[in-house]
C-alpha cells in the first residue's frame, strides 16, 4: 500500500477526534476523541517510519502511547472524582471554579 493510504486514513480519524472534541460536551467522548487523535498521530508515525525503513518512528509510538495510558489513567480518575461532587460528566454543567 502507499504511504498516501495511511496518511489519508490518519487525517480522517484526526479530523473525527477534532470534531468529537470540539462538538461533544460528555467528558468521556471527549477523552476518546482525544485518544483518537493520538491513535491519528501514532499511523503517521508508523507509517513513515516503514516508508523510510527507521526505527525511530515506532520508538515515538511507544512514547505517544505511554502518554495516551497515562492521560487515560488521570483522567478518568478526575472524571470519577467530578462525578461523586457534581454527578454529572458534561462539561457545560461543570463550574468548578465558582464558588
Amino acid at each position: 500500500m502507499p504511504l498516501s493510504h495511511y496518511l489519508i486514513l490518519s487525517a480522517i480519524m484526526f479530523a473525527i477526534g477534532v470534531a468529537g472534541v470540539l462538538l461533544r460536551r460528555n467528558a468521556i467522548v471527549i477523552f476518546m476523541s482525544v485518544e483518537l487523535m493520538l491513535n491519528a498521530v501514532n499511523l503517521t508515525f508508523v507509517a513513515f517510519a516503514a516508508q523510510l525503513n527507521n526505527i525511530e518512528g515506532q520508538i515515538f509510538v511507544f512514547f505517544v502511547m505511554v502518554v495516551a495510558a497515562a492521560e487515560v489513567a488521570i483522567g478518568l480518575a478526575l472524571m470519577v472524582a467530578i462525578f461523586r461532587v457534581r454527578e454529572t460528566v458534561f462539561v457545560d454543567e461543570l463550574n468548578l471554579m465558582k464558588w
